[in-house]
């Protein structure tokens, strides 16, 4: 036995915990045995760390017993489990997560929702549209993650339901967010509800998701979301009408060259450019001498692309 192996049976937690910690720097054969025993320590501040270190390391006898963790006991261990699991990128590995998609526990079960976003794995599609209705917002919202990545036409329906009716903000945010793979325009309702969400991050959330389909039946909506008390919506909207060409929204774009937030003024500088109007040329002129200097810089792009066209 290793110097180092002697230290991770050491009676003392803390020398156990150094130790996981030095392990991952060792040239120990074999490693991530060596790490998987001590998620089942005594002590929870080691199982945690033994959970932290082996992220990246994606094998068999580590994913099932990260997802056993889930359970423990102690909110740090279980959590750390989580945050190491959602790292996972080998799709292989969701087969570990598969039950624990239907678990009784809600952290278990958003934790493998979680989990198998990134791994799209097609057997993850009917637990996460059954979960839509789960009691626990977490469930909920990281059923609607893996339905985003997953970009199936059949789950557009209850995602826009979701989207106006969920009484958690962020499970609504997260919707409009996934509905932006659609180009069905049956969509365009629930996105334009969203604008007028108490949230103001669904509503920013909203804004962007218009222009990203590209539903240009949406730009009279965008342009009202202009004046939004909060200028990230507004952002968020320039920027869509700039997508979608609206040439009804160059005058309301032109009113905010003056607003305070300069990330507001460059976006709306952009989408000016893009929309190549020919009205926005002595507005713009003036930006030129701009505080920011990333505005007078995007200014002056702005200018070419309109001339440009005009020529």
């Amino acid at each position: 036995m290793s110097a180092l192996q002697q230290r991770l049976a050491d009676p003392d937690a803390e020398v156990r915990r150094i130790a996981i910690l030095d392990l991952q720097y060792s040239d120990e054969d074999d490693f991530v045995p060596l790490l998987v025993k001590p998620l089942a320590d005594t002590n929870a501040g080691v199982r945690a760390e033994a959970a932290r270190v082996l992220e990246g390391y994606e094998e068999d006898e580590a994913v099932t017993a990260l997802v056993d963790l889930l359970r423990d006991p102690d909110e740090a261990a279980r959590q750390a489990a989580a945050d190491t699991l959602a790292e996972l990128k080998e799709p292989g590995m969701g087969s570990h997560l598969l039950a624990a998609l239907e678990d009784a526990d809600p952290f278990v079960r958003a934790s493998a929702f979680r989990a198998m976003r990134a791994l799209r794995r097609e057997e993850s599609y009917a637990p996460a549209l059954a979960s839509l209705d789960h009691a626990d917002a977490r469930v909920r919202r990281e059923a609607v993650g893996v339905l985003g990545y997953l970009r199936k036409p059949a789950a557009v329906p209850r995602l826009a339901e979701i989207a106006a009716r969920d009484a958690d903000a962020e499970v609504r945010r997260i919707s409009i967010g996934a509905l932006g793979y659609s180009t069905d325009i049956s969509v365009l309702p629930s996105l334009v509800r969203a604008l007028q969400d108490e949230s103001w991050q669904v509503r920013e959330e909203a804004a962007a998701t218009i222009g990203k389909i590209g539903i240009a039946a949406g730009a009279p909506e965008l342009v009202r979301a202009l004046g939004d008390e909060y200028w990230q919506v507004a952002l968020k909207a320039a920027r869509s009408l700039g997508r979608l060409k609206s040439r009804d929204a160059v005058e309301p774009l032109i009113a905010l060259l003056g607003h305070k937030i300069s990330n507001l003024r460059k976006e709306v500088v952009i989408a000016l450019g893009e929309l190549a109007d020919p009205r926005a040329i002595v507005p713009l002129e003036g930006m030129l001498q701009d505080a920011d200097p990333d505005v007078r810089k995007l200014t002056r792009l702005a200018l070419t692309s309109i001339q440009a066209k005009a020529a």
